[in-house]
């Protein structure tokens, strides 16, 4: 027989309304816990905030004026190749490690995070400022720390945190939330060891409980003007832990999209 498993017969996806434009020097943690109080919504132990990173990189000011950029010779040759504007160009240039495709109006690199993704996740939607864009923040993971201390020390509950922003995929059209930083949650469910339906042993299924629940909280989101940055997952058993959110990067030596 299969053996049992912790997942949920349901769970709540609840918007947090009432945030407001989280400006740059805003604390997000405080700004959450101050929006709690004033709707009277208690955050619970065991709940999962789920962030969207705009609101993260607005309150670091990891906000660029497209203004101020002077395009490099190889950011207005990528840019009259791919169609783009030369001043977005330079700036993902800058937020990049390195480019992994040029091609078909696509800017795909990978980031000091070791994330690969379109423009180094360079946005300008959800900006308050025209000609301005957002970056990724330095270390999500870190801000999701933080985040999660200041829930814990205004109401003494552990919450887990994630970080989410808007990623598209290999071999699938459109695009879905996926985690960027974690604290407090293993970003993958491990199932190796344990038998299936037909008592046989799975050897390398796992599962990215961290993205799933990111895509869960966009669908009450939004992408447009909704105005919900910030989403509780109340009810879903996750494993507690440190692990960082790269531990969804697939290493590049195993990743067959990158060779």
């Amino acid at each position: 027989m299969m053996q049992p498993t912790t997942s949920p017969a349901s769970f709540s996806v609840i918007p947090l309304k009432g945030l407001g434009i989280i400006k740059e020097g805003d604390d997000v943690g405080a700004s959450i816990c101050a929006t709690c109080r004033e709707i009277n919504f208690a955050l619970e132990e065991g709940d999962i905030l789920v962030i969207a990173q705009t609101v993260v990189s607005r309150a670091e000011g990891a906000i660029i004026d497209l203004a101020s950029i002077t395009p490099s010779r190889r950011a207005r040759r990528l840019a009259s190749k791919l169609g783009k504007r030369p001043e977005l160009v330079e700036v993902i240039l800058r937020a990049s490690k390195r480019v992994v495709r040029a091609e078909q109006g696509h800017l795909i690199v990978e980031t000091p995070h070791g994330f690969v993704c379109a423009n180094a996740g360079v946005d300008s939607s959800n900006v308050h400022r025209r000609n301005h864009v957002t970056l990724l923040p330095e270390d999500p993971d870190y801000s999701a720390k933080q985040i999660r201390r200041k829930v814990k020390h205004d109401f003494g509950v552990d919450v887990a945190v994630i970080i989410s922003d808007t990623h598209g995929r290999p071999f699938r059209n459109g695009a879905i939330n996926v985690a960027i930083g974690t604290s407090g949650i293993a970003p993958l469910k491990i199932f190796v060891g344990q038998p299936d339906l037909f008592e046989y042993t799975l050897r390398s299924t796992s599962v990215a409980v961290a993205d799933e629940l990111a895509s869960a909280a966009e669908l009450v989101m939004g992408e447009a003007n909704e105005g919900i940055p910030v989403v509780v997952i109340r009810g879903y058993p996750f494993e507690r832990a440190e692990t960082s959110a790269r531990a969804l990067v697939r290493e590049e030596a195993k990743d067959i999209f990158r060779r």
